[in-house]
């Protein structure tokens, strides 16, 4: 059911915001019929009862309708009317009502369900200009809301209050151009003054309860996607097979959020940010996003810890790149974590060090990784995935990585490396089970005697642990330029061999 509400929403975005460009004529019927060659291009059923009157198309009873991957049944997204209005200049308004239901329903072997979600917007018409072969969509709000209506369920008795929802969304702007070829290319700008989600639960089988609300502020989305034609059925795997491609990237100024739970065990969390990025890709080629947050503040309660937190974050960020397909040639890859300017409030310092020995400087952590490596199975094939669960199928093979930045800076100690490694899959005995590596790492540690020192002065470790830690710390370093500083160079080798700074330690 998860997985058919991706692809309507989908879908829907396409009824309700689509978007293409050119500057001929286009008429009520030609807006339509492309529509409609659209979703049933990429696998859906579509029906709806057309009249025409003067220079209006009324197109009332839509449906559309999908088979269910890897389950048996179906679903179906439908509505009650859209009009398609020639103005007489070669352009057509495509308009909504001004409220209306939208319901998604379906079944799952002898299961039925039905999700009703209510739309309501200012009434604004888009404009839809150029020919059957490129149409550009432009269109304004200033406002429009999606609210939660009624969901049933076979064999469940869902309380109109078990589950309430309503995503608002203020000053939205968009435009779209469409080419229509072999395979569709979109290419979108959207712009939202403010969007704003309320979600709240009651459990009807117990006293627990939820909210969850937020608004983010002024949102910027840009976006192209190619959709290939022709699919018998909507579902990503064979999209992408078939040269689905899409990347967009967002930005957006500042937010907040607040969540509650009550029942049984208590949780809050309130936080706000000043703004962050976001971007990802799909296609042939491997999935990637990127997503960063910067100004993040959080203050935390609950029944589980014994007082409050503030926290806050200068930036934190995370970044994926990966194959999705299955190839015997090596593929790239990368890793990306961001925590920076971390900070704790006084009162937690105070509790692991009340004389103050540590700097109580925020801390960071940065790890970047690339690499090459061969990918042996369809990331979305779920009968190679449970191949692999069943250890039945190996999922790739690791060839090379390379450490991009290294950073860990906290209690006034600071670690930075890099490296590069490669690795030999003939191998897996040398390093007991593992690929060869070979390849170099160098590393630089500044103030760790310092904070050895600290740590004996809280009691925190004892003199002959802290010996054991210096020795090693002399065993793989050499000092530095700067004052407690060691660095290190660590050689790695497919033979089984260790070296560290010339001297052979394995």
């Amino acid at each position: 059911m998860s997985v058919f509400l991706a692809r309507s929403t989908s879908a829907a975005a396409v009824l309700v915001i689509s978007a293409q460009g050119a500057f001929a004529d286009v008429s009520a019927q030609d807006v339509w019929s492309d529509w409609k060659a659209y979703m049933t291009g990429t696998g859906y059923t579509i029906d709806g009862t057309e009249a025409m009157s003067g220079s209006t198309l009324t197109v009332s009873d839509i449906s559309m309708n999908m088979q269910l991957p890897e389950q048996d049944g179906t679903a179906q997204f439908s509505m009650p009317e859209i009009q398609f209005t020639e103005n007489g200049d070669g352009t057509v308004n495509v308009t909504l009502p001004k409220e209306f239901p939208m319901t998604i329903s379906g079944t799952d072997g002898d299961d039925q369900f039905s999700i009703e979600v209510i739309y309501a917007h200012d009434g604004a018409p888009m404009v839809v200009s150029g020919d059957t072969s490129a149409m550009t969509y432009d269109y304004a709000s200033t406002m429009a809301t999606m609210t939660l209506g009624k969901i049933d369920a076979t064999g469940e008795d869902i309380p109109a209050d078990a589950i309430k929802l309503v995503v608002e969304m203020k000053d939205m702007a968009s435009k779209t151009v469409m080419q229509i070829a072999d395979q569709r290319s979109y290419d979108q700008s959207v712009t939202l003054g403010q969007l704003s989600y309320d979600i709240s639960f009651n459990d009807p089988d117990s006293d627990d309860s939820g909210s969850f609300k937020g608004a983010v502020n002024q949102l910027n989305f840009t976006g192209r996607s190619v959709i290939p034609d022709g699919l018998e059925a909507p579902f990503l795997p064979d999209m992408i097979k078939a040269g689905m491609e899409g990347d967009f990237s967002a930005t957006f100024g500042s937010g907040n959020s607040d969540i509650s739970i009550a029942g049984s065990d208590s949780f809050n969390l309130q936080s706000s940010s000043t703004g962050g990025s976001l971007s990802a890709a799909i296609g042939q080629a491997g999935l990637s996003y990127d997503i960063r947050q910067e100004g993040l503040s959080l203050n935390v309660a609950s029944s589980d810890i014994p007082f409050p937190l503030a926290l806050t974050m200068a930036e934190i960020g995370f970044k994926l790149a990966m194959p999705i397909a299955a190839s015997d040639e090596e593929q790239d890859f990368g890793l990306g974590i961001t925590l920076r300017d971390f900070a704790v409030p006084d009162m937690l310092w105070g509790m692991v060090d009340p004389a103050g020995a540590l700097p109580h400087d925020p801390a960071t952590v940065v790890l970047q990784l690339a690499g090459k490596g061969k990918l042996l199975l369809d990331v979305f094939d779920p009968e190679a995935i449970e191949s692999m669960e069943r250890g039945q199928e190996t999922p790739g093979e690791l060839n090379a990585i390379s450490i991009k930045e290294l950073l860990v800076s906290a209690a006034g100690a600071k670690l930075t490396g890099t490296g590069d490694f490669t690795f030999n899959n003939e191998d897996l005995v040398t390093y007991d089970g593992m690929p060869a590596p070979d390849g170099v790492a160098n590393i630089q540690l500044e103030g760790a005697n310092g904070l050895i020192d600290s740590l004996i002065q809280m009691g925190l470790v004892s003199d002959s642990d802290a010996m054991g830690a210096r020795m090693m710390m002399g065993m793989f370093g050499v000092p530095g330029e700067g004052e407690d500083t060691l660095t290190s160079e660590i050689k790695v080798s497919e033979d089984g061999q260790i070296h560290a700074n010339g001297q052979r330690i394995k």
